[in-house]
């Protein structure tokens, strides 16, 4: 078996879809195809310059959520996954655990780091500076999960675990007293914007100016525990995934677990209301029952129907209809490190006092296409492009960047 990145780990190998009897576990082409779809939704919604974009091109104001809310807790999700296959894997061939430990150690740290780097690119205003974000909350639950896994790579403990997470944070959120302001649900509503306990929590490790929004960041320390509880839900559908049940069955195991994940969202979110900024329980369970659905129909269209693939009983290749997203799912964390970058470096070149070379870009595009929507959604497509086609060398010769 290959090595594997925990991040952008190629699927488990096997040339047979659908046989219960195989000797490994088949080789889900659908994995990488889904996490190149993820990265690539990731930056187009990441790259929308106008405040009138598509609905679903932005995130939800509070409560609810939009297709764009979905984008990182899938991501963690496929993390979750890949790291069950990538740890087997390196322990298969005889690699110690502590040995993989330090490993997970360092790439949680490096991850970290970069996420610093990606938040305050290019200026670095220390006074300014933003310590959480997207990277930094990849890197703790990728070292969480992947620890677990290591101490012991059952199954029983992690479902206990991420339970553990949804009902603690909902039991913080709703019955811990918020110093000066009350209990959840009786001086303020339980999902207060600013009157709540994460939000709390954050003012009192940083000051307003290091906080994404000023009174509260949505990669917060408190809502750090929830989305653990993505990621390991992530786990255990790769213990699932890994097992010799065949593909069919797999598949259809995680739609029915994806439909009650939903219905258990539903229940839950009037007391405990679906908010992405949050990372509410809730909505750990919408997230992840919406993630399973496309997995199940990721793996059934590619993998069992094998739509687009070549009729091989060789070993499985990458057919030229998945390849665009392949490029994406190789080198995930560097291409999305390279769309940050990019925006970035187009918000702090001003040509003009007051207008920042995205916005000019974007004003440009706006006179060709009058409908603001559709302009953001060229202009996201755009950088969407570019990075793609900075991936594309790396892809051709099969060069994946490591974090």
């Amino acid at each position: 078996m290959p090595d594997q990145d925990p991040l952008t780990a190629p699927s488990i190998d096997s040339d047979i879809v659908s046989r219960p009897t195989a000797v490994k576990p088949e080789r889900l082409l659908s994995l990488d195809v889904l996490r190149g779809l993820t990265i690539a939704f990731m930056i187009l919604v990441n790259n929308q310059p106008s405040h009138d974009a598509f609905f679903e091109l932005r995130h939800a104001a509070w409560n609810g959520f939009t297709a764009t809310d979905l984008v990182f807790p899938t991501f963690l999700f496929l993390v979750g996954i890949s790291t069950v296959l990538s740890t087997a894997a390196r322990l298969a061939r005889g690699a110690t655990r502590s040995e993989l430990f330090l490993h997970t150690l360092r790439r949680a740290v490096l991850l970290i780091v970069l996420g610093f780097v990606v938040n305050n690119f290019p200026l670095f205003h220390m006074a300014h500076a933003r310590y959480y974000g997207v990277l930094p909350r990849i890197g703790l639950c990728y070292f969480v999960v992947a620890t677990l896994y290591l101490i012991s790579p059952g199954w029983k403990d992690k479902l206990a675990i991420a339970i553990a997470c949804l009902l603690g944070y909902w039991i913080l959120m709703r019955f811990v007293p918020i110093p000066g302001i009350g209990v959840p649900t009786h001086a303020i509503p339980i999902n207060d914007p600013d009157a709540n306990l994460g939000a709390w929590l954050d003012r009192c490790i940083f000051s307003a100016s290091h906080l994404y929004e000023h009174t509260r960041d949505p990669e917060g320390l408190l809502s750090t525990i929830p989305s653990i509880a993505t990621a390991l839900i992530g786990l255990l559908t790769g213990l699932w995934l890994r097992t010799k049940n065949s593909t069919a069955r797999k598949t259809a195991a995680l739609a029915i677990t994806a439909v009650i994940f939903l219905a258990l969202a539903l229940a839950w979110n009037p007391y405990f209301p679906i908010n992405k900024k949050l990372w509410t329980s809730s909505y750990v369970l919408c997230a992840a029952g919406c993630s399973m659905l496309l997995l199940a129909a990721s793996i059934y269209v590619i993998d069992v129907l094998r739509l687009g693939r070549r009729s091989a009983t060789g070993p499985t290749t990458q057919p030229p209809l998945y390849r665009p997203l392949l490029v994406f799912g190789t080198n995930a964390i560097t291409a999305y490190m390279f769309a940050e970058l990019l925006s970035d470096s187009l918000s702090a070149i001003h040509p003009q006092p007051g207008v920042n070379l995205e916005h000019t870009i974007y004003n440009h595009i706006n006179h060709v296409i009058t409908q603001p929507a559709w302009a953001a959604l060229v202009y996201g497509l755009i950088i969407v492009l570019i990075t793609w086609l900075a991936m594309l060398p790396l892809y051709r010769k099969r060069i994946f960047l490591r974090i």
